[in-house]
């Protein structure tokens, strides 16, 4: 029965996937100058620029909404979305009205291995959650902990690994070698356990692979109606079947860091509420009793503590690596403090710490311009709850689907320039100054905005200013010619190649 049905769920994709890709090369070629905004065909409506786009889905909803002026409706086949980078919107979206454009009861689902975590639900459930979390990321101990953490893995995972590969030519991923080290990195703080897997042997990382296909499986779950990846769900089979081995491979790693836990006498004892891991303050809280909540939210910590600077770390390397004058910007303002580690002999390697970069405005420049472009989540989704008209001036109704494109926002003339695709951390800067121009968040939304703005932002600005600091003084950052980077089709933005 369900080899019949796939095959009959199969041969109607197939032919609406013909049939639009036909529409979309036969409006393009009938027209001298055409539009970038995609034509709404009967019954498959919008469909056939999405599906022949697909490949660069950012760029093309940047030029998109470009033309547009910030906004437009997509319409698809059971599906009516509101695509919008317009900053009065999201404003409005975020903050004077969030009430109204909750994440909804579709994203939950879409993320369903993190149901019921900060990261899928709204309201009251997740102001308790915040609160609860502000207090773990205030404990002092955690702080110091996360800060060690990352001296120790640079000291001796990141700077010998790096310095082999100098010393041999030898080319690599960047991209994997980020994942590994933030991988690490995040394991370490929730958990207490160092899961080595950036190491010179490069062990295999499964769990950082099904952590990564569960956000590429996402998009897909974004993109199709939700019958359809129900189904195949149900059934199985594509995208869906290689989702359910990477829910697997999740489950069984974090349940074997709980068992660890409770192996170590955590259960009840109230020193290790106070312990410099994550996890300690949240197993022997009542609230997080149910074991799916409390796996739920482990995955959601590891995600954001991965992902979220893993991908900035990525881009912003790619971007120095093209960019010499910067890094020698960047380093003219870390002279002084390498050239005094060197003098009270600290070792060959000069490893940077928070509160010696803190100062270090340029750095943090380099990172907001990195973030501006390269957003880690290219898109955040909303449901409306309530008909509303935006402060646009586009009317918005209950049910809806309302999409903001952060990638495409940073990308706007009239909202950051003429030079708007051009990477420049300048912009960051006060003229005439060296202190940093404050930017709204409604404009500058990668820490996101309103009452879910970011709470881990400034221990993620820390550690990627240590980072970027320690490589950037170490190592001279080269890109293989030749290579074509683009975005991965994810939610995250992480790239379809390696950068080596």
């Amino acid at each position: 029965m369900s080899i019949s049905f796939s095959q009959e769920l199969l041969i109607p994709t197939v032919l609406v996937l013909l049939v639009s890709l036909c529409l979309y090369f036969r409006s393009s070629s009938r027209s001298k100058n055409p539009s970038v905004l995609p034509i709404d065909w009967p019954i498959v409506h919008m469909l056939p620029a999405f599906i022949a786009n697909l490949h660069n889905l950012c760029d093309y909803c940047a030029a998109s909404l470009a033309e547009s002026g910030h906004n437009f409706r997509i319409h698809l086949p059971q599906a009516h979305m509101f695509l919008t980078c317009d900053p009065v919107n999201i404003r409005h979206i975020f903050t004077t009205n969030h009430t109204n454009f909750p994440k909804g009861v579709e994203f939950a689902a879409i993320f369903d291995i993190m149901a019921g975590s900060f990261f899928t639900i709204d309201g009251e459930p997740y102001h308790r959650q915040r609160v609860k979390f502000h207090s773990v990321l205030g404990n002092p101990r955690l702080v110091a902990s996360m800060v060690a953490c990352c001296r120790d893995k640079m000291e001796n995972g990141l700077l010998p690994l790096f310095t082999q590969m100098a010393s041999t030519g030898t080319p690599f991923d960047m991209q994997e070698v980020v994942s590994r080290f933030m991988f690490d990195l995040a394991a370490t703080s929730l958990f207490g356990v160092d899961t080595s897997l950036l190491s010179l042997d490069m062990p295999p990382m499964d769990v950082a692979i099904a952590m990564d296909t569960v956000m590429e499986v996402a998009l897909f779950r974004h993109i199709l109606p939700a019958s359809c990846w129900k189904a195949m769900r149900w059934l199985n089979i594509g995208p869906e079947r290689k989702l359910d081995a990477a829910h697997t491979v999740l489950r069984g790693f974090v349940t074997d860091m709980i068992k660890e836990k409770i192996n170590r006498g955590c259960i009840g004892n109230e020193e290790e509420q106070e312990s410099a891991d994550i996890l300690s303050s949240y197993i022997n809280d009542p609230d997080y009793a149910d074991v799916e909540l409390l796996h739920a939210m482990l995955l959601a910590f590891m995600l954001a503590g991965k992902d979220t600077i893993g991908v900035t770390l990525i881009w912003t390397f790619y971007k120095l690596a093209q960019n010499p004058k910067i890094v020698s910007i960047i380093r003219s303002e870390l002279s002084p403090i390498a050239l005094h580690k060197i003098d009270t002999g600290t070792g060959a390697m000069v490893i940077f710490d928070p509160e010696e970069t803190k100062s270090i405005v340029y750095l943090r420049a380099v990172l907001y311009e990195t973030l501006r472009l390269y957003p880690p989540a290219p898109f955040e989704r909303k449901t409306m709850v309530a008909d509303n008209i935006m402060p646009s001036g586009h009317e918005v109704h209950a049910g809806e689907t309302i999409l903001i494109s952060l990638h495409s926002m940073g990308r706007m003339e009239d909202i950051w320039g003429k030079d708007c695709h051009d990477y420049n951390p300048h912009r960051w800067l006060l003229e005439g100054s060296n202190k940093l121009r404050y930017e709204p968040s409604h404009k500058f939304l990668s820490f996101n905005s309103g009452p879910r703005i970011c709470p881990g932002k400034e221990i993620a600005v820390i550690q990627m200013r240590t980072i970027v600091a320690t490589v950037v003084w170490n190592f001279d950052l080269e890109v293989v010619k030749g290579q074509s980077i683009e975005p991965k089709l994810s939610c995250t933005l992480v790239t379809e190649r390696e950068i080596e």
